[in-house]
C-alpha cells in the first residue's frame, strides 16, 4: 500500500491518545469510583455509534530527528453519537490529563462541539469534571504569561456555550469536582445532574480558605448545597443513574427548536379508573394533601419526570406524557408554604416556562396557589420582583396552556394561573376556591367596624363568614362565565388528554419568540 507509513503513524497517534493520562492516572480515576471520559461516552451512547472528532489532537513530543516520541492528548474528547437512536453531540473532560485544566486544553474542541450541535440541530451532552478546560495557576508558567479574561477566543467560547440553549437541548453531567469554567458549562444547561460524591463551585476549598472559610468540597459545593440552591437540577448515587437521567430527559424533547417533541404510541387508556381523585382534596381547608399522586394519576402511567425537586419547593416542575404526547407540567405543592409562590419558586417557574416555550411543549398547570409568600423573608428576597418576572414569562409564551384549579387561587400570584391576552383552557375542580385574598384573616380587616360594634364579635364573625362563603362558591363565578368549566375531578385525565391532542394540532416547529436563558 502506497500510504502504509502514514497509516501506521495515524494508528500510533490514536493509540497514544487512547491511553489518556496514562495507566497511573486512569487507575486513580477508577480508585475514586469514577469512570474515564471514554468509558462514560461508551455508557451514554448506543453501542458502536460514537464518531470522535479530533482524536489525535494534543501536544506532541519529538526526538532530535523530528519523529514522534509521545503524544499527550487534549483533555477534551468529543464527537457525534446516537442515544436511543437519536443523533447527539457528546463532549467531555478527560480528568486524567492535567485535571481538565487549561494547560492541556485545546479550546477549539469544545467550541466546535457546541457549533456542531447548533448547526446540525442535535442535542448536546456535556460530561464535566475538573475546571472544564478552565484556568489553572500553573498555566501562567506553562504559557509564559497571564491570561486576560475576555479575550476574543474566550468570549466566543462563552457565547457558544450559552447560545446553544436557544437552539438545542443541553444536558450537563457533573461527575467529579467541577470548578470555574466547568461550573459555568454545567449550569448553562436545560438539565443538570451531579453524582452525590461530586462537588461544584466557582472556586474550590483552597481558594475559599483564603477568605477565612475552611470548608471541605462537600460542605462548599456538595449535592445538597447545589440542588437546594437551584444551581443543579438533580443528584444521583451513581454515574449510570446520571446517564439514565440524561437519556430520559432527552426523550421528551425535540432534537432542536426546528422540530416538535417526539410523540410515542399511546399505551395508557384515557378512561382508566381514577376514582381516588374524588378523595384527593380534603374538605377541611386546613388539611394538607400530596400533589404528586394526583400528577401520577392524571398523566400517562410512569411518565412523570420531575426536575429541580429540591429548589423552589412550593412549585413542582417536570415533563410527562398524555396519550404519548410530551407536555411540560407545573403543579403547586401545598406541603411547602401552602403552595405560595416564593422568590425561589418564581425563579424556577421562569426557567421552566422558558424551556417549555423554547421546545414547543404544551403546559399543564395544576394550581393550588394562595398567592405570593408574605412576611419578612419574602420581602428580603424580593419575592414580588421575581413574581412579576414569572408573570411576564407566562405572558410571553405562545404555547398551548391548560390550567386545572385544584384548590386555591388567590391574589396576584393566583392571577398568573394562565397566560394573559390569549386563549387557554381552564377547568376548576369541585374543591376550587378563589378571590383577591382568602377570607381567613381578611374579614377582620374589612369588617372591623361591624365586629367592634357587635355585642358578640365572635358570633358576628361567624355570621359574616357564612354569608361570604355562600357568595364565593365557584358556582356563582361560573354563572357569569368568569370560570369556564367546573368539573368532576375524575374527568381530569380525559380532559387533559383531549387538551394534548388539541395542542399538538396547534404546534408549529418554528423558532420560539422567547429564547432559553441559563
Amino acid at each position: 500500500m502506497a500510504w502504509t507509513p502514514e497509516l501506521k503513524e495515524l494508528e500510533k497517534r490514536k493509540a497514544l491518545t487512547a491511553k489518556m493520562g496514562g495507566p497511573e492516572r486512569v487507575k486513580r480515576q477508577h480508585d475514586g469510583g469514577r469512570l474515564t471520559i471514554r468509558e462514560r461516552i461508551d455508557r451514554i451512547s448506543d453501542a458502536r455509534t460514537f464518531h470522535e472528532v479530533g482524536a489525535i489532537a494534543g501536544v506532541g513530543e519529538y526526538d532530535e530527528k523530528g519523529d514522534l516520541k509521545d503524544l499527550t492528548p487534549a483533555n477534551c474528547v468529543f464527537g457525534r453519537a446516537k442515544v436511543d437512536g437519536r443523533p447527539v453531540v457528546i463532549v467531555g473532560d478527560d480528568f486524567t490529563v492535567r485535571g481538565g485544566s487549561a494547560d492541556a486544553s485545546i479550546r477549539e474542541k469544545p467550541m466546535m462541539a457546541e457549533e456542531m450541535a447548533k448547526t446540525f440541530r442535535m442535542p448536546v451532552i456535556r460530561v464535566i469534571e475538573g475546571s472544564g478546560g478552565g484556568g489553572s495557576v500553573k498555566t501562567i508558567e506553562t504559557k509564559g504569561r497571564s491570561n486576560l479574561p475576555g479575550q476574543v477566543g474566550e468570549t466566543r467560547a462563552y457565547h457558544l456555550m450559552t447560545d446553544a440553549l436557544g437552539h438545542v437541548p443541553v444536558v450537563g453531567l457533573g461527575l467529579g469536582s467541577v470548578a470555574g469554567l466547568g461550573a459555568a458549562r454545567l449550569t448553562s444547561s436545560h438539565y443538570s445532574v451531579m453524582t452525590k460524591t461530586s462537588a461544584m463551585f466557582v472556586a474550590g476549598p483552597p481558594v475559599v480558605a483564603r477568605l477565612g472559610q475552611p470548608l471541605s468540597k462537600q460542605d462548599l459545593g456538595g449535592w445538597e448545597i447545589q440542588t437546594k440552591s437551584g444551581a443543579i437540577d438533580h443528584a444521583v448515587d451513581t454515574e449510570e443513574e446520571a446517564f439514565d437521567c440524561a437519556r430520559k430527559f432527552l426523550s421528551y424533547l425535540p432534537s432542536s427548536v426546528h422540530e416538535l417533541p417526539p410523540v410515542l404510541p399511546a399505551t395508557d387508556p384515557v378512561d382508566r379508573p381514577v376514582e381516588k381523585l374524588m378523595k384527593a382534596i380534603p374538605r377541611n381547608q386546613r388539611q394538607v394533601y400530596k400533589m404528586r399522586p394526583i400528577i401520577e394519576t392524571v398523566v400517562d402511567e410512569g411518565s412523570f419526570f420531575e426536575m429541580g425537586q429540591m429548589f423552589g419547593r412550593s412549585i413542582i416542575t417536570g415533563f410527562a406524557r398524555l396519550q404519548g404526547r410530551p407536555i411540560a407540567l407545573l403543579a403547586s405543592d401545598p406541603y411547602h408554604y401552602g403552595g405560595a409562590w416564593t422568590s425561589e419558586a418564581c425563579q424556577k417557574i421562569v426557567r421552566f416556562v422558558d424551556m417549555a416555550q423554547t421546545f414547543h411543549l404544551p403546559v399543564v398547570y395544576l394550581c393550588d396557589c394562595p398567592g405570593f409568600m408574605i412576611g419578612l423573608q419574602a420581602e428580603q428576597t424580593a419575592t414580588i420582583r421575581h413574581g412579576v418576572r414569572a408573570m411576564a414569562a407566562l405572558n410571553q409564551t405562545n404555547i398551548p396552556w391548560c390550567t386545572i384549579i385544584v384548590r386555591n387561587c388567590f391574589g396576584v400570584a393566583g392571577a398568573a394561573h394562565q397566560p394573559a391576552g390569549r386563549l387557554s383552557l381552564r377547568y376548576a375542580w369541585l374543591s376550587a376556591r378563589w378571590g383577591s385574598l382568602p377570607l381567613e384573616g381578611g374579614i377582620e380587616a374589612a369588617y372591623r367596624a361591624d365586629l367592634d360594634a357587635a355585642p358578640d364579635p365572635k358570633a358576628k364573625l361567624a355570621e359574616i363568614e357564612e354569608r361570604l362563603a355562600k357568595l364565593r362558591t365557584p358556582f356563582r363565578t361560573a354563572e357569569t362565565f368568569w370560570v369556564e368549566d367546573i368539573v368532576d375531578p375524575r374527568e381530569t385525565r380525559k380532559l387533559l388528554c383531549d387538551f394534548a391532542e388539541l395542542a399538538y394540532r396547534a404546534l408549529t416547529p418554528e423558532a420560539p419568540k422567547v429564547s432559553m436563558r441559563p
